[in-house]
């Protein structure tokens, strides 16, 4: 017997989706509000959610990842009265297991159900030993991070093509070498094409290799990089870089893993696996055509989307961790203590360089601090603390609400200016009001939640009055 949990305010929904819930043998229980359902979450397993959008206090597909993230890791369905194109992707790609729109009949909801209960009967029976996987340079412990370690073990356990996808410093080289090394080709070539660095007159040569006299100075027969990938990973890093005729060229090959040197008479085979990166969109490079889609099928066997680090920002602590004792291993130095103030800040910029530009920052902090063994706010690039800084700062925009609502409902009409600022401050509490009551005061899940780092959270929260406990 299974366990389901339903997610709606409207009573008669909920009701008949227990009474359905019930005549197929399991158990059923219904929340009316977000707040109460991640209570029932919290304090319960459960196997499937039916989770309603708009809900009196939140929005349910802006709760899909805390839901799905929950101990017992339940299936999410949908459901909802506003249904709209965006919405059914942001589900889909939050893991949701279906998108409903409502008015939904009893019928359209038991096929859903039924089979998402069939999944997870096949799935608890399926013996899945842990994997010590080694992840050389890769740090991280969050949600986010953990969904990405289980698609790297599920991609080094085949041989299909891999796409990593992500922002430019999240990673993705780092992650291809994981799948590489934890594969059956660990102990073969991991080759790398930076598909952006070389220029389109040497690319052909690079990968495919030519024949002695194939062109003004080859002198000489030489392997390209897919020769040299043979029994091993063929990493394409900025794949989306290729020009379209090198992409139909690289097509071919990567169908029949055979291919010709440039001015060679014969096709060569090469037994090599790949694996390509991104920080492109590559379904819209596909509309505008500057990828081809049949080469895009191919590349997207198995897909990782590495988040940005301002959405894992709870590894932060780690990663700075474990850089500052790398970097002071490299560089021969006594290994320096880490202030809160100085990880304090580094959790609250956004990096928008991802983990590539903490390394950088951390690394100039090291050589800022010289002999001292404590690392301060002081020691990090100015740029970083000065938007640090006036992220913690109110505007200007938000003033005290009861002044204005005094001048709104006098006989002069309000400026615009003088709305505009109490509306936005008391926009501002009630958000804040819900975030705590949603979270129940817990400021880690209230800053993934909001987006905000933890000193806005508080300097916002005490601007407003406003307690973790309500």
């Amino acid at each position: 017997m299974a366990n389901v949990l339903i997610i709606d305010d409207d009573e008669q929904i909920s009701s008949m989706l227990s009474r359905m819930v019930q005549r197929l043998g399991h158990h059923a229980s219904s929340s009316l509000t977000l707040s109460s359902g991640l209570d029932a979450l919290r304090s319960n397993a459960f196997d499937v959610v039916f989770l309603d959008v708009r809900l009196p206090d939140g929005n349910g597909l802006e709760a899909l990842s805390t839901i799905r993230e929950t101990a017992s890791s339940p299936e999410v369905i949908i459901m909802t009265g506003f249904g709209d194109r965006d919405g059914a992707e942001m589900a889909i790609r939050n893991g949701a297991w279906d998108y409903l729109q409502k008015p939904i009949s009893s019928k359209e909801i038991t096929l859903p159900l039924k089979r998402v209960l069939q999944y997870r009967e096949n799935l608890s029976k399926v013996a899945r030993p842990p994997v010590a996987l080694r992840l050389d340079g890769i740090v991280g412990h969050s949600p986010a991070m953990r969904k990405c370690f289980d698609l790297v073990a599920q991609a080094a356990s085949s041989e299909a093509s891999v796409l990593i996808t992500g922002e430019t410093g999240t990673g993705k080289e780092l992650f291809a070498k994981a799948i590489h090394l934890n594969s059956s080709r660990a102990k073969r070539s991991f080759v790398v094409v930076d598909c952006a660095a070389l220029p389109e007159t040497l690319l052909e040569s690079a990968l495919f290799g030519y024949v002695k006299g194939a062109f003004t100075g080859a002198d000489r027969t030489r392997d390209g990089l897919i020769r040299q990938a043979d029994g091993g990973v063929l990493f394409l890093d900025e794949v989306g870089e290729l020009s379209l005729p090198m992409q139909k060229s690289f097509l071919r090959v990567l169908q029949e893993h055979r291919f010709r040197p440039v001015g060679g008479s014969k096709e060569i085979d090469s037994d090599f696996r790949v694996v390509a990166a991104t920080n492109r969109d590559l379904d819209e490079w596909v509309k505008t055509g500057k990828i081809r889609e049949d080469l895009l099928y191919r590349l997207r066997g198995i897909t990782i989307d590495l988040p940005p680090l301002r959405k894992h920002r709870e590894d932060i602590n780690d990663l700075v961790a474990h850089y500052v004792a790398k970097l002071c291993w490299a560089y021969g130095h006594p290994i320096k203590g880490i202030s809160p103030d100085f990880l304090e800040v580094l959790t609250a910029y956004d990096w928008p360089g991802n983990v590539r530009e903490l390394i950088n920052t951390i690394d100039r902090a090291l050589a800022a601090s010289g002999q001292e063994s404590l690392l301060f706010p002081k020691h990090l690039p100015k740029p970083i603390r000065i938007k640090v800084a006036r992220g913690s700062i109110s505007n200007g925009e938000d003033v005290a609400v009861e002044q204005a609502v005094a001048s709104s409902s006098s006989s002069i009409y309000p400026k615009y200016r003088e709305f505009r600022r109490a509306r936005l401050a008391e926009a501002q509490k009630t958000y804040l009001m819900e975030l705590m009551a949603l979270t129940r005061g817990d400021m880690k899940q209230a800053c993934q939640i909001s987006g905000l780092g933890r000193t806005r959270l508080y300097t916002l929260m005490k601007k407003h009055g406003i307690s973790r406990t309500g």
